[in-house]
């Protein structure tokens, strides 16, 4: 569960409420029972779970809906609509209690409804995203990216949580190049066997042959080239304003882009309802909805559970996926 005073109570039930949600895989729901109650009632929908405990999850047999009552926040305490510091520390503990499950092999994959940044650091202010978060609890040293995600197309990004003025500065041949390999990971384990991915310039018309900037042909068409030569199936530099319309119409799996915004804007046009957030490279699947926590319409009843739904479906086919190829490894 994320943050309370939002809309994850409300889209926690809902989700657990789906028939298809109920029969994708055994779950562990991971928070408060009143704020759950509550999140229930909002919805309209009724649960039935089974109680446990982090510590006897093992005696829950075969159920395939258990609920972990951590029972650490009165509803009393949750001030709607705001981030706090209570709600930080709800939304962080159940985060870090899911990932803690997953790491120990207790659990495939991890799915969690959104919590807000600004609470995070009230909680935990050490930390920018939830990226370092999951880095650190995890002790894991390796590379994690976000990826986006909608049904025909994936977005991954070489820079990511950085000033505009410095993303140039960040680009590289060799940084383009490690992105590729994870995005190719990532959409294997999500069964892609061989990716098709696009890459996007940086600069306006894709740098126009070096007219508004050399980025393309000093770095990312290198970069490209690189890749070929790896054996990736990969095309571009693209011109950003075309590139998804690209992806779209001649069937890539991916889209390349350069920094933040370049893809976030794209992908929440064309599935804002329904686009997710995938944490790439750890261990296990990570998945979240692509939105945040809609403070102005908590509690309303109204939240859309499409993302948190296609987000907790893509975190069961990886772990699936997973499994598979270990164990035909």
């Amino acid at each position: 569960m994320g943050d309370p005073a939002g809309i994850s109570p409300e889209l926690t039930a809902k989700l657990l409420a789906l028939a298809d949600i109920r029969e994708a895989a055994h779950i562990i729901t991971i928070g408060d029972r009143r704020i759950l109650d509550e999140g229930a009632k909002a919805a309209g929908v009724k649960l039935d779970l089974e109680p446990s405990t982090l510590e006897d999850l093992e005696k829950a047999g075969t159920s395939r809906h258990v609920f972990v009552d951590l029972a650490h926040l009165d509803p009393a305490d949750v001030v709607r609509g705001e981030a706090t510091l209570a709600g930080g520390t709800f939304a962080t503990r159940n985060f870090r209690a899911a990932l803690e499950l997953a790491h120990a092999g207790k659990a495939d994959a991890v799915c969690f409804t959104p919590f807000n940044k600004k609470a995070m650091r009230f909680a935990y202010p050490g930390y920018d995203d939830e990226i370092r978060f999951v880095a650190d609890v995890l002790c894991f040293t390796g590379k994690v990216r976000e990826f986006n995600v909608l049904e025909k197309v994936w977005n991954a990004r070489v820079t990511s949580h950085i000033p505009l003025k410095d993303v140039a500065d960040n680009l590289s041949v060799d940084g383009i190049i490690a992105e590729l390999e994870l995005t190719r990971a990532c959409l294997k384990e999500a069964g892609y066997e061989e990716a098709k991915i696009a890459v996007a310039g940086l600069n306006p018309h894709a740098g126009d042959g070096g007219s508004f900037g050399m980025e393309e042909i000093d770095i990312i068409e290198p970069a490209v080239e690189k890749a070929k030569a790896l054996g990736f199936n990969v095309e571009g530099p693209f011109p950003a304003d075309t590139v998804f319309g690209r992806a779209l119409k001649e069937g890539y799996n991916a889209v390349l882009t350069m920094y933040h915004d370049q893809g976030q804007i794209a992908m929440k046009l064309m599935g804002f309802d329904k686009g997710v957030t995938m944490m790439g490279g750890l261990p296990f699947a990570l998945c979240t909805p692509a939105h945040g926590t809609a403070y102005d319409i908590a509690g309303k009843g109204i939240a859309d559970v499409g993302a948190s739904r296609q987000a907790l479906l893509l975190a069961v086919r990886m772990a699936k996926k997973k499994a598979a190829l270990k164990a035909a490894a």
